[in-house]
């Protein structure tokens, strides 16, 4: 589908930038893994419960990586290679960090950008998948995508064993009935609501705060279209009516397992009539209103590792201020 000059997206997707080659013909050779983990060359990102090391380098902000000597021991997956060096992560402690709870709650710097000089924080990818460099922003949410699902599917859903990471940790096999089950992805389509006047709509959820505002998305339903979704979750969340879906781009948010597929649509009708359990409130804004809404911090938006700060920004024909 073709789009318009003014609607391709500003910037690479923050979450859609690795470089390194996934290696899919590799997973399976165990003796190949073997030695790529005895490579004192290869190395490991360490991974707890979506939070990994960072370090400030000047002005950039890295992924602490180890030698597989150094790392602690856990369950490993082969992320990949890039010229030459085998990449891991390891789903483990953080080093020198207490273990984090369920939530994911460790201690965290308000903002890395003021932390020290060379000091290695803790950091989630909401944080820091923005500040990253291409490769360490591509194995970063990598890691956090495939630590989610091995700690939610540890056991066969046939028969309730306990299951074996395979593969280089990109499957489960069943020692019982030698199932086989791989790393699920949920899509869901994520689209900025365009009336006649070039108004945008935005929205917020129940749970959020008032102010916090962003743009529709939902999850894609068994049998349906992309563009089928579009349709029928702005109308099941905001009860208008919409048209000519047209895709822009792409990127994973493995909170725990999403593929966000963000769209342009226009609106056909524009009376609204949220849905009171996923809409607590629903507006259209100008560009001139948008603007006086966030310089009064009336409204918050999402931030820029979003795929919905990205859209909202190419509606608006520029970068915005005031996030989440």
């Amino acid at each position: 589908m073709e789009v318009s000059a003014e609607e391709q997206l500003i910037g690479p997707l923050l979450l859609a930038r690795g470089t390194i080659d996934r290696s899919s013909a590799l997973r399976g050779n165990g003796q190949w893994l073997e030695r790529a983990w005895q490579d004192p060359t290869s190395r490991v990102l360490v991974i707890d419960n979506g939070h990994t090391l960072v370090r400030r380098v000047g002005d950039e902000v890295r992924a602490e990586l180890y030698t597989p000597a150094q790392s602690p021991p856990g369950e490993r997956y082969l992320l990949g290679v890039e010229n030459g060096v085998a990449y891991f992560a390891v789903a483990a402690p953080l080093p020198g960090m207490p273990k984090g709870d369920v939530n994911g709650r460790v201690t965290m710097p308000m903002s890395l950008r003021d932390t020290p000089d060379g000091q290695v924080v803790p950091a989630g990818l909401r944080q820091v998948g923005g500040l990253l460099g291409d490769r360490d922003a591509g194995l970063l949410v990598y890691a956090v995508a495939l630590e989610a699902w091995h700690t939610t599917h540890e056991y066969c859903p046939r028969c309730g064993s306990r299951t074996k990471v395979e593969a280089g940790g990109h499957i489960r096999v069943c020692p019982q009935d030698s199932s086989q089950h791989f790393p699920r992805v949920d899509p869901a389509v994520i689209m900025l609501v365009r009336d006649d006047a070039d108004r945008c709509l935005l929205a917020r959820g129940p749970q959020w705060p008032e102010g916090r505002l962003s743009i529709l998305a939902g999850f894609v339903e068994p049998g349906e279209s992309l563009e089928h979704a579009v349709v029928r979750e702005v109308a099941e969340e905001v009860g208008i009516t919409v048209a000519n879906p047209r895709y822009l781009g792409s990127q994973p948010w493995p909170f725990p397992r999403s593929l966000m597929l963000g769209f342009f649509t226009d609106a056909v009708t524009t009376t609204l009539r949220p849905d009171a359990e996923e809409i607590a409130e629903a507006r259209w804004f100008s560009r001139e209103e948008l603007t006086a809404a966030l310089e009064s911090g009336e409204v918050r938006l999402p931030p820029p590792v979003s795929i919905a700060r990205r859209l909202i920004e190419t509606w608006y024909g520029g970068q915005l201020s005031g996030d989440w």
